[in-house]
């Protein structure tokens, strides 16, 4: 019998090789970035710089991108019972989310700036938030919730002795345990009410006071985030008006407080962070600052959060664009590098110089917290007034922005594999987040009116460029013109908000930016020689300059 005959091995077949990709951009020092560290130290934390690139290489590691990545694929899950039946009310999270929660609180990103003294310790922890931003925005509502509840709580003093401590720590401690038994604690907030929504005072959740000075309340919030969280101010009726309330996950004594999570939403982006609809049935709470002044008492929360909105839309423009960057300075097209194309020139320079305008204002903002929380009036009046102005408007340029970008790197920013989906799905969320366009434009309005110290406060910061550019100087002739008009005011709001915004960016860039950075601002942004998408800018415009201001 013959053998059969074997088969000659063939040589593996090779279809393609892969030439013209750019590879990954890990591996690198976020922080190594002009226009941030530019910003940091001019708003007073200059000595926060080496920290600053510590944590900028970690956010630049393939660990800490893979741990991103992992956590908005490994969806937190709600867990009501236990096996054995009773209610637990948890949320489990994947490690990838613990690990990043872990490196933002270590770094001092939630409340530990109001525990240290130095000048500039809020706008260091700003510069931090912005490089967390580039990695993973999910995480970072915990994390900014925990930040803005600080000043809130400082209304009642027993309480802020308490746990004003574990709030300004950085010892992340997950699980639900005795608050006082923690090394350290996070804070989150229920506002919202699904009849009300933005109108808090529509609340139907009731608050009743007990002999023991504690209250029990009982209603239903639509929106709250980070359900895990240790403490939750909490907006509900009592006797007197709607109140603010302090309501612990675990009461002193260790016994669960009634905090019975229906469900977890399931939402466009911001996917690793769990957002929920917790019901409250004779749930034990404390009172924070004077009942019936519970708006006042919760927006003190409310304006560090919007400060943190700014933060991260600027951070969410810089990631995107050092994307656009990173793909056009590896990619070749018609014989030559994406980034050497005139036209692919403009749309990066375009978004090199929004993304500027916003890093710039967002930092301004940050400076002025710092130093209002350390008594400076002027610069108390400058934040009332400008964070309206900044919520609006860096929030509104993050979608267009992150959209652009995503369009530079073609099909494949399409990918998931790319990160961009992900970033474009988390770009709408800042400008819902903390009041939506409408509520920050009417806000602006009603700081005008009722704190007339907030325009001289913005006066004094945009004439601060008087002089220097004559288009900034006519634009904010014009500007003045529109806010000295009463008659229909809340339907010309947003014109005037966004305007606003761009004649402070300007002023801002005409006194901090290089000078080709300044006159490309006010050519495109306050005189209009700009079309409407990104790319347009005019012939003549120093690209060159624009694209060294770019974060990779």
């Amino acid at each position: 019998m013959t053998a059969p005959e074997t088969p000659r091995s063939r040589p593996t077949a090779v279809t393609h090789e892969v030439t013209n990709q750019p590879p990954p951009l890990t591996g690198h020092d976020v922080a190594d970035d002009a226009v941030l560290l530019e910003g940091v130290r001019r708003e007073g934390a200059g000595w926060h710089v080496d920290e600053l690139h510590r944590f900028g290489r970690y956010v630049g590691s393939e660990e800490a991108q893979r741990w991103a990545d992992q956590a908005n694929r490994h969806e937190p899950e709600l867990r009501t019972h236990d096996r054995f039946g009773n209610r637990v009310d948890e949320v489990e999270f994947h490690p990838a989310y613990h690990a990043l929660m872990d490196a933002s609180v270590g770094a001092g990103l939630a409340g530990a700036a109001w525990a240290d003294g130095r000048p500039g310790a809020h706008v260091a922890r700003a510069g931090g938030f912005m490089l967390a931003t580039a990695l993973e925005q999910g995480h970072l509502c915990p994390v900014s919730m925990t930040y803005a509840v600080v000043p809130a709580l400082r209304r009642s003093p027993d309480l802020a002795k308490t746990y004003e401590p574990l709030l300004t720590g950085r010892v992340y401690e997950p699980g639900l345990r005795t608050p006082t038994a923690k090394r350290g604690l996070l804070a989150g907030m229920g506002m919202t009410e699904k009849q009300g929504g933005t109108d808090v005072r529509a609340n139907t959740t009731t608050a009743v006071e007990q002999p023991d000075g504690t209250w029990r309340l009982r209603g239903h919030k639509w929106f709250t985030s980070a359900p895990m969280n240790d403490l939750f101010l909490v907006l509900a009726q009592s006797p007197a008006g709607l109140s603010c309330f302090l309501v612990p996950r675990v009461l002193p004594d260790g016994s669960r407080n009634t905090f019975r999570i229906q469900r977890l939403k399931d939402k466009l982006g911001n996917r690793s962070n769990a957002s929920s609809e917790p019901e409250f049935d004779d749930t034990v709470a404390w009172l924070v600052g004077d009942e019936g002044r519970g708006v006042r008492t919760i927006i003190d929360m409310v304006t560090m959060t919007r400060l943190d909105c700014v933060l991260g839309s600027a951070g969410g423009i810089r990631t995107a664009l050092a994307q656009a960057v990173h793909h056009a300075r590896h990619r070749a097209v018609f014989g030559a590098l994406l980034v050497d194309q005139p036209l692919m020139r403009n749309v990066l320079a375009d978004l090199s110089l929004e993304s500027e305008a916003a890093s710039t204002l967002a930092l301004r903002l940050a400076g002025a917290a710092d130093r209002a929380h350390r008594g400076d009036a002027g610069e108390r009046a400058f934040l009332r007034l400008a964070t309206a102005i900044g919520k609006y408007w860096v929030c509104k340029r993050q979608p267009v922005a992150v959209a652009e970008a995503l369009e530079c790197l073609g099909g494949n920013g399409y990918d998931e594999a790319s990160g961009m989906p992900r970033l474009y799905r988390e770009a709408p969320l800042n400008g819902i987040w903390e009041g939506s366009g409408n509520v920050n434009a009417l806000d602006m309005l009603r700081a005008l009116t009722r704190e007339p110290e907030s325009l001289e406060a913005l006066r004094s910061e945009i004439e601060a460029a008087a002089g220097a550019d004559a288009r900034l100087d006519a634009a904010w002739r014009e500007l003045r013109a529109e806010l000295s008009r009463p008659e229909d005011a809340q339907v010309r709001a947003r014109r005037v908000v966004e305007r606003a915004a761009l004649v402070l960016q300007g002023s801002l860039l005409v006194r901090h930016a290089p000078n080709a950075v300044a006159d490309a601002f006010c050519a495109s942004r306050l005189a209009g020689d700009q079309g409407l998408a990104f790319g347009t800018l005019p012939p003549g415009t120093d690209f060159a300059a624009l694209l060294e201001r770019t974060p990779v």
